[in-house]
């Protein structure tokens, strides 16, 4: 007769099934979710390939590659050095550009045709160049300008120029990729650029000999340049040589796309699909800034944000952070391009306590216009002031009230229960709802990017705001329509040169 066993009697699995068992388990889990993501993948770049076949074709401006020298040639060479590889390499790129283009190329919203309204000879000076504003007298400090992505040391001049009236020597370098022609950036990177900001830096000491005050200037792309310089310096033990850093819509962070933006580009690797390698191909009417973007250039901006936040962390590590020189960075709280609250959470609120200020420029919250802001974009700046364990000044810019459309700056000082308030002396126009990534360094009397007509036989972008049908004009409207200067300009440069020493 059978006998059933007590539990007693029954064994245990063994331990070393049961792992063995759970490993299986977790090991087919992880295969299928790579086949998935690899399934995933595939078909972002099928659709890529499919996308690239149709729109505008793909122009001299975007298959040309300027002859730029790589990073290591720049880092063993000096300032002088590399104005005249610049010049040689414009001279090449304008014989390539005229025997490349067409008729149909020569139009009045050509960038590239010199004629054109466009063009950068329009302006009587090409500012998409490196160059240097010396003072009328004798220099009382040097500063370097680093502009941003996509973008060239035009958008530097403004800040320059009041540096220089203050007696300072201000060198802005174009960044290896830029101020040519779009193409320019699927090749040049960020090696290229850490090592001209180290060349323009060497520059800069040369000029001060160690007794005149050196402050760095960045925007966006530029400011996370400057950000990682100094903090490169400080992790690797050298000897300060900034005193001041002021950043303009700082890329502490970026869209996360960016981190995969280099999938986008793979169908390239097959000539069928070179646009592929585009996120944007657009006409080219600014003179002074890309509208066309390449996938390599959105991965470059990711990895330089990466790179600084990576040696933020080892100088925190290092217990440095006390080392970093005082910050006035100004930033709107809305951004398209970078992460606009980042600001406040990645950089400043990890500083020590050392003078540093951060201004943020709040939206148009009037009666009129608050209902239509997406308050997941803009609430975030509601309580910020309310804080007061910040180890830096906060300033607010924005609206005295929904009624009242003078403009005010609210302060909370380091240590200070108060929030002090004080009028800008402007109103925030009723037509504007927020300021922009791209607006900030423009005043609006700006030739190009300011909506005060400039009198020059050109395309003002800033004053195109225009209305009508859809799909009549040659760039888009979502172009025209972003903000394109900065209505609180004359606030920002006053605050900038608070911080100018007078000797």
């Amino acid at each position: 007769m059978a006998t059933t066993p007590d539990d007693d009697d029954l064994d245990p699995l063994p331990e070393s099934s049961l792992v063995s068992r759970i490993l299986a388990v977790a090991g087919t889990l992880l295969r299928k979710g790579a086949v998935l993501v690899a399934l995933l993948v595939l078909v972002v770049v099928a659709v890529r390939a499919c996308q690239s076949t149709q729109g505008p074709s793909l122009q001299p401006w975007h298959t040309i590659i300027p002859d730029e020298p790589a990073a290591s040639e720049i880092s063993a060479g000096n300032w002088q050095g590399y104005l005249t590889a610049e010049q040689r390499m414009y001279e090449q790129l304008r014989r390539k550009l005229d025997s490349a283009m067409k008729p149909g190329d020569r139009t009045l919203l050509n960038r590239y045709y010199p004629a054109s309204l466009t063009s950068p000879e329009a302006f009587g000076h090409d500012w998409n160049r490196s160059y240097v504003l010396e003072p009328d007298g004798a220099a009382k400090g040097v500063v370097v300008l680093v502009h941003g992505l996509t973008d060239s040391p035009y958008s530097m001049r403004s800040v320059a120029e009041l540096y220089r009236r203050h007696g300072f020597i201000a060198i802005a370098p174009r960044m290896p990729g830029h101020g040519t022609v779009p193409a320019g950036l699927t090749k040049a990177g960020r090696k290229e650029w850490h090592a001209t900001l180290e060349m323009t830096m060497a520059e800069a000491r040369r000029r001060a000999a160690g007794r005149l005050p050196v402050h760095l200037v960045g925007y966006s792309n530029g400011a996370a340049l400057a950000m990682h310089y100094v903090m490169a310096r400080i992790e690797r033990g050298e000897k300060r040589d900034v005193d001041r850093i002021v950043l303009m819509s700082p890329m502490i962070e970026v869209n996360r796309f960016a981190r995969f933006a280099g999938i986008a580009g793979w169908p390239a690797l097959f000539s069928r699909y070179a646009k592929s390698a585009w996120l944007d191909v657009l006409p080219e009417f600014n003179a002074f800034k890309y509208n066309s973007f390449p996938v390599r250039a959105a991965r470059e901006s990711y990895l330089v944000t990466d790179e600084l936040h990576v040696v933020m962390e080892e100088v925190t590590a290092q217990r440095r952070l006390n080392q970093v020189p005082p910050i006035l960075a100004f930033q709107s709280v809305v951004d398209d391009t970078v992460g606009a609250h980042a600001v406040m959470t990645r950089l400043f609120d990890r500083l020590a306590t050392n003078g540093s200020e951060l201004v943020l420029f709040d939206v148009n919250r009037s009666r009129v216009i608050a209902p239509v802001l997406r308050t997941t974009a803009t609430d975030w700046v509601g309580d910020v002031l309310q804080d007061p364990a910040r180890r830096y000044t906060l300033t607010v810019v924005g609206a005295a009230s929904s009624e009242d459309a003078a403009v005010v700056a609210r302060t909370r000082d380091v240590g200070s229960d108060v929030v002090k308030q004080q009028p800008v002396g402007v109103r925030y126009p009723a037509e504007v709802y927020s300021l922009s990534h791209i607006g900030l360094p423009f005043a609006q009397d700006d030739a190009l990017y300011g909506n005060v007509p400039s009198g020059k036989a050109i395309v003002q972008l800033g004053a195109l705001a225009v209305r009508g049908e859809r799909n009549v004009l040659v760039v888009s409207q979502e172009s025209l329509s972003r903000l394109s200067y900065n209505p609180f300009h004359a606030y920002m440069l006053a605050r900038i040169a608070e911080k100018i020493p007078a000797k």
